[in-house]
């Protein structure tokens, strides 16, 4: 009687085999984005001058300060690395329901030790690549070298597209949020306190702007502000902003226009 050799259960899928997408569901998709974050620029080492300062803007702008995420910017900071307190200054952000995600600038050294407080460097789009990414890349395979492209055509001179302004006719109660997405923010009613007017152009609030008003969200410094009735809570211009009590001379009450002059807020009459 001759018995045919035992033969190992074939597994359901061979080692070898590529894997097949279709067969498991996508659980995720990682796409590049851009977003508009405050930076805190440290001018002062010590967290225990830092944070109290801070929390006193806090208390004057809770709703624009509450767990928002910040980047701490270290290229005006003249120090040595081993004199700032990462761990207590993050500690003393989180107290203050602040949320540090990471830093820009700095020295190699610098960078470093906040690195090790869980503060990894961040790189602005289309900035430099850090120290950081250049190590990553290293460690990467080097891609296959590929013929080099074609030369693109010459660029044709084209008008820029732009969206037309964004009308808002009702008034903007308590705890609204309206943003104007690539274009300007026109608010023909009132902008009444804890509600909150945005655009990436500029804003117009044609009645009392009582509450919040961001223009220039994506960086524009030509951006401007203009209020028939002008008595905000807070305003922003390119990621600078002035609560109420930090306005000084502002013609509050009366119709005014608000622009940047480098870092400084300038106000203005209307007319």
């Amino acid at each position: 009687m001759v018995r045919a050799p035992a033969r190992r259960p074939k597994p359901a899928v061979e080692p070898s085999a590529p894997l097949n997408s279709h067969t498991l569901p996508e659980t995720f998709r990682l796409r590049a984005g851009n977003f508009n974050l405050l930076v805190l620029r440290l001018l002062d080492p010590r967290p225990d001058a830092v944070l109290p300062a801070l929390g006193d803007q806090f208390r004057r702008a809770p709703g624009f300060l509450r767990f928002a995420p910040i980047v701490i910017g270290l290229s005006d900071l003249v120090a040595a690395p081993e004199e700032v307190d990462f761990r207590g200054l993050v500690e003393g952000l989180h107290a203050l329901e602040i949320v540090p995600i990471g830093t820009s600038g700095g020295s190699p050294q610098m960078r470093q030790a906040a690195t090790a407080a869980g503060l990894p460097p961040l790189r602005a789009a289309g900035g430099k690549e850090t120290e950081v990414e250049a190590a990553l890349a290293a460690a990467l395979p080097a891609p296959q070298e590929a013929p080099p492209p074609a030369p693109p055509p010459a660029p044709v001179a084209a008008p820029a597209a732009t969206r037309p302004a964004l009308v808002v006719t009702d008034p903007v109660r308590a705890g609204q949020r309206i943003y104007a997405e690539g274009s300007d923010l026109v608010v023909t009613a009132t902008v009444n306190p804890g509600g909150e007017v945005i655009a990436d152009g500029h804003v117009h609030v044609y009645g009392a702007l009582r509450g919040r008003a961001i223009a220039g969200a994506r960086n524009d410094a030509e951006a401007r502000i203009f209020a028939l009735n002008f008595d905000p809570e807070l305003i922003a211009i390119a990621g600078f902003y002035a609560v109420r009590e930090g306005l000084g001379e502002a013609p509050i009450g009366r119709p005014t226009q608000v622009r940047l002059e480098g870092e400084e807020m300038r106000f203005g009459p209307l007319g």
